[in-house]
């Protein structure tokens, strides 16, 4: 593997994580503090980037640096749906059993009172 590869593997996962997150170029330039041409660059797999924006796009997917290197047959297609929907699913469950110990402690706190 080559310095081709890594641009050409970088710049396919990028774009799919980009537009999963539903940022523009624009947007993600702006997070990533760098130029929309740059991005651009990068995402045509004509530029490298630094370490530096490499951590901070990680950053900003919420990843790990090497996920964004890993080729893309090794990333399923629907891997990032799948782990957004888990993610919502534990938000929800976890909000569920939030609001059951919230109404215990207040079912609690009246029968002391009485």
């Amino acid at each position: 593997m080559d310095e081709g590869d890594l641009r050409r593997i970088l710049s396919i996962n990028l774009k799919r994580y980009r537009n999963f997150r539903k940022f523009s170029q624009t947007e993600l330039a702006e997070k990533l503090d760098i130029s929309i041409p740059f991005l651009s660059d990068i995402e045509n797999g004509k530029k490298w980037v630094s370490p530096r924006t490499l951590a901070k796009m990680a950053d900003v997917f919420n990843l790990e640096a090497y996920e964004l290197l890993r080729p893309a047959e090794t990333i399923p297609d629907d891997a990032i749906n799948i782990i957004e929907k888990y993610t919502a699913d534990m938000y929800t469950a976890f909000g569920q059993s939030l609001e059951e110990l919230h109404n215990r402690y207040i079912s609690d706190l009246s029968n002391k009172k009485k």
